[in-house]
């Protein structure tokens, strides 16, 4: 609403105005103008100069895209780490998450090299699943390019691992299409089953926790792919 060519041509009033109207849109939008104009000592001619450089008519349209903005710019309400965690475990206790796990090690334990693949938040968590996986001593190599060369006779026998929080992101889906035509299995971590990345693999372990977006990145809590891998990972040791 007040971008930086806009609020370069405000005079010295105009200018006091914005910084009045800044610290106080909770109040400005509830005031009439010669309210508005007594509390900043400027004239009813100087605001509403000041609404058609924000390119409204008036003071009652100013107000109105203030309130929009406001509401638009609300910070979001944050999910507290526990909450997020009693919401996986209460699902994990209901649901059949043993069993993809148990699923998922066999096909690992059985093939000769692991690969993962992430991106993001997601491509941090796939690197730290090798690093694990190699610990409990089974190989592995995180991969982020999908242009990464790697000779197909090491993927007749291996598994791939992808983890992404949607199941939906292009780069994941390329990546693995990559991998599943050269030969590889592929086990994937994803928020729900009914993705792309989900239908794609022959075997999924959904772990449904709520998503969270702030500022445009998802934020969802990755608590549940961190259990979920170091699981897999112990019982392909067991194996």
């Amino acid at each position: 609403m007040f971008s930086n060519e806009v609020i370069s041509t405000f005079n010295d009033l105009e200018m006091s105005l914005y910084n009045y109207v800044i610290k106080n849109s909770d109040k400005v939008i509830y005031m009439r103008i010669r309210e508005l104009a007594k509390e900043t000592h400027v004239s009813t001619s100087t605001i509403l100069r000041f609404c058609r450089k924000v390119d409204c008519e008036g003071f009652s349209e100013f107000k109105v895209k203030l309130k929009l903005f406001l509401d638009k710019d609300q910070t979001p309400h944050l999910r507290s780490s526990q909450e997020s965690l009693s919401e996986f475990l209460e699902r994990t206790l209901k649901g059949n998450l043993d069993s993809y796990i148990m699923d998922a090690a066999k096909i690992i334990a059985d093939s000769d090299s692991v690969i993962f693949i992430g991106i993001g938040s997601s491509g941090i968590l796939a690197e730290y699943g090798a690093r694990y996986f190699s610990s409990l001593g089974k190989f592995s190599l995180y991969i982020k390019d999908p242009l990464f060369p790697i000779s197909a006779k090491y993927l007749q026998n291996s598994t791939t691992i992808a983890l992404s929080v949607s199941g939906e992101n292009r780069f994941t889906v390329t990546h693995i299409n990559q991998l599943k035509q050269e030969g590889s299995k592929i086990v994937s971590i994803t928020n729900s089953q009914h993705c792309t990345v989900a239908k794609l693999s022959d075997v999924n372990v959904p772990y449904y926790v709520t998503e969270e977006k702030y500022n445009n990145s998802n934020i969802t809590t990755q608590i549940p792919v961190m259990y979920i891998l170091e699981s897999i990972a112990r019982e392909v040791n067991k194996h």
